[in-house]
């Protein structure tokens, strides 16, 4: 069972996640276990040495897994995340594409792959979603 019930209510839903989506996180894809978001990549995401800040990778990355797993249960929150860095971006937009890999009565476990718009493995994410029960 689906916790939104469109694209467009998960959309406004997670409008109040000012920091991803101020930073330009955008939801293009959301089914029942899986999700893409993406973000165009601005001059505000660049370190010092014109690269792409790891944060603004690692923000994406949580942003699709907090969509996701709120998807399968919500109100669902980290309980633990790692991300790795596999490459530098190369393109102008990154995709972040999550995935159930398990969900159980009180975790979940997604896995999130971000590449850029050239098709490049950018980084590799895991979350542990818990699962708050909200009827306390």
């Amino acid at each position: 069972m689906t916790s939104f019930k469109s694209l467009e209510e998960a959309r406004e839903f997670f409008k109040a996640d000012k920091f991803a989506t101020s930073n330009g996180a955008q939801i293009d894809e959301l089914t029942e276990d899986t999700c893409q978001c993406s973000m165009v990549l601005q001059d505000i995401h660049r370190n010092a040495y014109g690269g792409v800040m790891g944060g603004v990778i690692f923000t994406l990355a949580d942003f699709s897994f907090a969509v996701l797993s709120n998807q399968i249960h919500q109100l669902t929150v980290a309980q633990q995340v790692s991300i790795n860095y596999l490459s530098p971006p190369k393109g102008e937009k990154l995709i972040a594409k999550a995935y159930c890999k398990k969900s159980g009565r009180t975790s979940s476990i997604i896995n999130v792959d971000v590449i850029d718009d050239t098709g490049r493995d950018i980084a590799q994410f895991i979350g542990t979603g818990f699962k708050l029960d909200i009827n306390l």
